[in-house]
């Protein structure tokens, strides 16, 4: 990925336009964030003990998208991609994580998303999350999946500058 490949969200439209285009910019940020980084770098963490690390965030975010769109938006009864315990914080212990599987599943999952996103007209549409029974409509979920990844991309903005100084929006 190019510094300039992320598409800029566009500074009118509609809701949805704006929501999905803003999330998209965000996973591409991820994505720029890992750039040109070796499997050495990118599993290194932020500050030991911490396990956080480029390639655990990929591997979390991966979950993320599983947990709200297929659990939650799209009902499939499916578990967690590192985790058959349902332990979210199993995703950022990369130590001995396959970077291609990694990047493999984070990108199924977007795509997954992006086509249940997609499927459904109504953005108040709500599913329910099995671990606590609460509905959720696709409009929440995709606010919250722009705030994930805004955080977690201002970790990344870290864990890159400590590896080889890139900085960068």
């Amino acid at each position: 990925m190019t510094d300039d490949s992320r598409t800029d969200p566009p500074l009118t439209g509609t809701e949805r336009e704006t929501l999905r285009t803003f999330l998209d910019w965000h996973r591409a940020t991820l994505e720029w964030k890992c750039a040109r980084l070796t499997d050495e770098q990118l599993r290194r963490k932020a500050s030991p003990p911490s396990q956080l690390s480029l390639l655990g965030l990929v591997r979390h975010l991966a979950e993320v998208e599983r947990a709200w769109f297929r659990r939650v938006i799209g009902g499939e009864d499916i578990g967690l991609v590192w985790s058959d315990t349902g332990d979210y914080q199993a995703a950022y212990d990369a130590t001995a994580a396959d970077v291609g599987e990694a990047w493999t599943n984070w990108r199924a999952e977007v795509e997954r998303a992006r086509a249940i996103e997609a499927g459904i007209a109504d953005l108040d549409t709500t599913g329910v999350r099995a671990r606590n029974g609460q509905s959720y409509s696709l409009r929440w979920v995709l606010v919250h999946m722009i705030e994930e990844y805004a955080r977690h991309n201002g970790h990344a903005d870290f864990l890159r500058e400590a590896i080889d100084g890139r900085t960068g929006e």
